[in-house]
């Protein structure tokens, strides 16, 4: 006879990591991002990021979630990108991430259980290990997957987040309220989707 999952210790701890997370913080490059970082001949830095982790992102704020950024490479393309998606605060440069995770806890006041990291490489490591639930894609350093209670099927830049977001969400009972409305057909008094809804 198949043991229920629900019955499986690992499903059971990752449900009750989720159960209490109030704030998502991400690592940019190798997360939001597929890790790689183009430079032209002028010097300008471009990021390319995934359109489905900007609308798991929208719909985590409109579940009433904050989001941040710790990255440790600071780049205009993430400031604008974190702006189109309301994420606050966005912490750039931060070559340690120990004190300003630290000091982002004391400035959202929450509990590190009541936060979920996703990070991809060492650098991430002291975080990872201090978040409520840790998070890492797919293509995330050995180190960083060895920790993390959760590892996504996709590679940074590739949908990552979103799944961390929906996982979380499942298991808070807040996706499918966010889904429902969209299963409706759509009629012509509808209007178009908003440009968050396409984000």
């Amino acid at each position: 006879m198949t043991t229920p999952l629900c019955d499986d210790p690992a499903t059971t701890d990752l449900a009750a990591r989720c159960a209490g997370i109030e704030v998502l913080v991400v690592d940019v490059d190798g997360v939001l991002t597929d890790g790689v970082i183009v430079v032209d001949d002028h010097g300008v830095e471009t990021k390319r990021f995934h359109v489905r982790d900007g609308w798991a992102l929208n719909a985590w704020r409109r579940s009433g979630k904050r989001t941040a950024v710790i990255s440790g490479r600071a780049s205009k393309a993430t400031a604008r990108r974190a702006a189109e998606l309301g994420i606050t605060p966005v912490i750039q440069g931060a070559t340690a991430k120990s004190g300003p995770f630290r000091e982002l806890l004391a400035r959202l006041r929450v509990r590190p259980e009541q936060v979920a990291y996703m990070g991809d490489d060492l650098p991430d490591l002291p975080v990872l290990a201090a978040a409520g639930l840790a998070a890492c894609p797919a293509d995330a350093a050995l180190e960083v997957r060895a920790i993390c209670h959760h590892v996504t099927r996709a590679s940074g830049g590739r949908g990552a987040v979103r799944e961390v977001i929906e996982l979380i969400l499942k298991h808070q009972g807040l996706w499918e309220p966010l889904v429902a409305p969209l299963r409706i057909p759509a009629t012509a008094d509808a209007g178009e989707p908003t440009a968050e809804e396409l984000s």
